[in-house]
This record gives structure tokens, C-alpha cells and sequence, in this order.
């Protein structure tokens, strides 16, 4: 007989919250550190970007393989195992600093990560409830995201041409396996893979959100690998990039809950135009009136950030007011395919461009998509009547950072439909009408 869960999941999930964090602070020191000593190393912008895009490639193999290893050895062994792959990876980045190996290291830790997240996912949506599902990702999403903010300072604790940070990276994310294995908690059983769905269908369906949320995987790659590339070349110290990454990614922690609200009240097209019109603004400006003062260049950034990182939320949110609850799961995992395939080209795109225009190319790259996607969303309006207000959901917050797979809406008690049931299907786990 299925037990209910707690009241309080977080008290029962605390070892997997903090072991999250920790991983987060190893993971987001990681990717700042990489593309910040392939640039003192001389490595080519390009090449950079080609390297940095291994990432997310692994990624897109990770979230295939990680539910059959689930159900082959369960979660806590899965956990260990990738944790331990992913820390070994590091390491080979600071004892062969080449791009090939670099290349083949990052593809293996996108595996890794995949690997985690959809461990850990899963494991809060056993431990949740309709009633807390949403309190409960909100919270797991905090702890990400302040990890990955945090770890940009940890580029202080060290300079990034010894192989001392990359040893900081791997002691972090071996810690973040101790509190996972050390719990008492059950874990729950592995869960059947999901039906496929077909991404032609998902265009019928909304074509804005699709095209959303493949911009919003090129916008958040370029801003997460080539993000510390471009703050080097711009002339700033392992200081400044630190302090760039950290208003970049701390932004969207701001953000996302008032354009959350805002889209819940109004059509969500408009609110991701408005974003996108904003984010265009911004870069636009760095660019055509840089270099600025140093306050001004890091609240533009900010400002930027904090639009351009709502997008994946907005996109999928609008999508899944057009869905049946049943189809938000196997939809959901197709969404974050194509933000995976998306988020590949990214780096290699905006290396390629700041080779050729200088690093002034990374704000310019990422205004050029944020305007393209205004031009279409635009379009897609006046093609379409907007949602009525009475179908849709609440505001799903979720990001692309960590391409979230793994809270699905089964109720209390009931067998998840998927390990890689995203975040996006919170909607039905609150309660959503079965008619959206």
C-alpha cells in the first residue's frame, strides 16, 4: 500500500536539498572556471565555444540513459556513481589542459549531471503531495540557484591557472554525495520512462513556446559557458568575471516570481515580448555605448540577465496552458530536448562571432536572438487569439540552467509516469482543471 507523504517534505528531504547545493556550488565553479583558463590558455574563442557546447550534448545523452540506469541499480547508487564519474572529470581537466580532452571531459560531466538531476528530481516527487509539490520545487530551485551564484566567489579562494580550483570542484561534488548516502530516507521505487512525443505536435500546439524555448536554451549556454570568455577578454581579473557570472546568474533569482505573476494576469505572449524587448534594449545598449561604468555595466547586465533567464519559464507555462494534464509529462521531456539541442549550438555560435568582432559579439549575439524572438512572438500574436484567461495555469517556475526533469503531476500515492517528467508539469500537480 503507497504511504502518503509528509506534510513537511522538506524535513524528510533536507539530505538531498543540501547535497544539491553543495553540487551546485562544485557545478557552477566548474563552468565559470573552464571558460575562464581556456582564455588564459590561449585556447581560440571558437574552440572555446565548441568545447563548452560538449556540455550539453552529454546532456541530451544523459537524460536517456540516467532513467534505465535508475531502474537498474535505484537511486542512491546512481547518485554515487555519477557524482563520482563527474568529480574524476574534473580532474582530467587540470592534468591535461588541451581542447580534446576538454571536450570529451564535458560530455561526460553533462552525462553526469543529467544523471543527478534526474535522480534527485525524482526523488522530491516521491517525497511530495499535490498540496506542497509547488512549495517544495520552489525551494529546490532556490537552493540551485544560490549554489551556482555563490560558487562564481569561490574563483577568489584561488587562481585559476594552478589546478587548485579544479581540486575545489571535485572535493565539492564528491562532499555532495556523503549527506545522499548517508540518509536514512526511503527512496523511492524507479518509475516507467515516458511515452514520446512527437515535436511536430508540440509546434501545432504552440509554435511560440517551441521557438521560446530553443531561443531560451541558445540564450542561457552563450550566458553560462562563454559568459566568464567574454568578461577576460573584456579585460577583467578573475575578480570581475567572478562578479559578473555572480549578477548574471543572481538576477534571475529576483525575477522570476513578479513576471511570473505578471504572465499569470496577462497574455503570457506579451509578457516574453516584453522580456525579450527589454533583454534586446539592454544588450543592445552595452553594446553600442560600452565600455560603461563599472555600476552601470553590472546593472544593465543584471537587468538583462534577469529577462533574457525568464524565458524558458514563460515559454514552457504558456505551452502547458494549451495541454491536458496527461500530456504534460512526455511534452515536458520534449521541451527540454529541444532547449538541450538548442543550448548546444550556443557557445559554438558566440565563440565563432567574438572571434570575428571581438568580445563586444557576446552582448551582440545575444540581443540579435532576444530581438529575433520579440519579431516572432510578435508575429505568432496576431496569428493567434490569446488563452482565455479562465484556462490558464499558475506561472511555472522552473530554468533551463539545470534543464529540470523530475517532479511529474501523479498524485499522492499514484506510480510517476517518469523520472523525466519536468517541472513544468507543476501545473497539474496543484490541482490544475483537467480542461486547461
Amino acid at each position: 500500500m503507497a504511504v502518503d507523504p509528509p506534510r513537511n517534505p522538506i524535513l524528510t528531504t533536507w539530505p538531498l536539498l543540501l547535497g544539491m547545493g553543495i553540487l551546485m556550488l562544485g557545478s557552477g565553479l566548474q563552468a565559470t572556471l573552464l571558460g575562464l583558463r581556456a582564455t588564459v590558455e590561449g585556447f581560440p574563442t571558437p574552440v572555446t565555444g565548441l568545447v563548452m557546447s560538449c556540455y550539453y550534448v552529454g546532456f541530451l545523452v544523459g537524460t536517456t540513459i540516467a532513467p534505465r540506469l535508475l531502474l537498474q541499480v535505484g537511486h542512491v547508487r546512481a547518485f554515487a556513481a555519477l557524482a563520482a564519474l563527474a568529480s574524476v572529470a574534473v580532474l582530467v581537466h587540470a592534468s591535461w589542459v588541451h581542447p580534446l580532452p576538454w571536450a570529451a571531459m564535458r560530455l561526460v560531466s553533462g552525462m553526469c549531471f543529467a544523471g543527478i538531476y534526474v535522480v534527485a528530481e525524482s526523488w522530491l516527487n516521491h517525497r511530495a503531495s499535490r498540496s506542497n509539490r509547488g512549495r517544495l520545487l520552489a525551494v529546490y530551485m532556490l537552493v540551485l540557484y544560490v549554489g551556482l551564484g555563490a560558487a562564481q566567489f569561490l574563483l577568489l579562494l584561488s587562481s585559476p591557472q594552478t589546478a587548485a580550483p579544479f581540486m575545489l570542484v571535485s572535493a565539492l561534488i564528491s562532499l555532495a554525495m556523503v549527506p545522499i548516502v548517508a540518509s536514512a530516507q526511503p527512496t523511492p521505487d524507479p518509475a516507467m520512462l515516458p511515452q514520446p512525443v512527437r515535436y511536430r505536435d508540440l509546434y501545432a500546439i504552440s509554435p511560440l513556446a517551441v521557438v521560446a524555448v530553443a531561443a531560451s536554451g541558445m540564450i542561457s549556454s552563450i550566458i553560462f559557458s562563454m559568459g566568464p570568455v567574454y568578461a577576460r577578454l573584456s579585460g577583467a581579473g578573475t575578480h570581475g568575471v567572478a562578479e559578473f557570472m555572480a549578477v548574471s546568474i543572481l538576477a534571475a533569482v529576483l525575477t522570476q516570481y513578479p513576471v511570473g505573476r505578471l504572465s499569470d494576469r496577462a497574455d503570457r505572449r506579451t509578457v516574453i515580448a516584453g522580456a525579450c524587448v527589454l533583454a534586446t534594449l539592454v544588450a543592445g545598449g552595452i553594446v553600442a555605448f560600452g565600455p560603461l561604468p563599472r555600476a552601470l555595466y553590472l546593472l544593465l547586465t543584471a537587468l538583462f540577465s534577469g529577462a533574457a533567464l525568464t524565458l524558458y519559464s514563460l515559454a514552457v507555462s504558456h505551452i502547458n496552458d494549451k495541454l491536458e494534464p496527461a500530456q504534460m509529462v512526455a511534452a515536458s521531456s520534449a521541451l527540454l530536448s529541444i532547449n538541450g539541442m538548442a543550448a548546444a549550438s550556443g557557445p559554438v555560435m558566440a565563440g565563432s562571432l567574438m572571434a570575428a568582432f571581438g568580445p563586444r559579439a557576446y552582448f551582440g549575439t545575444l540581443a540579435a536572438l532576444t530581438g529575433a524572438l520579440t519579431v516572432y512572438d510578435l508575429w505568432r500574436k496576431s496569428r493567434r487569439s490569446p488563452v482565455p484567461h479562465a484556462q490558464k495555469g499558475p506561472f511555472i517556475n522552473t530554468q533551463q540552467i539545470v534543464t529540470c526533469a523530475g517532479l511529474d503531476p501523479a498524485p499522492s500515492g499514484a506510480v510517476p509516469e517518469s523520472p523525466l517528467a519536468a517541472s513544468a508539469s507543476i501545473k497539474a500537480a496543484q490541482g490544475a482543471p483537467s480542461s486547461p
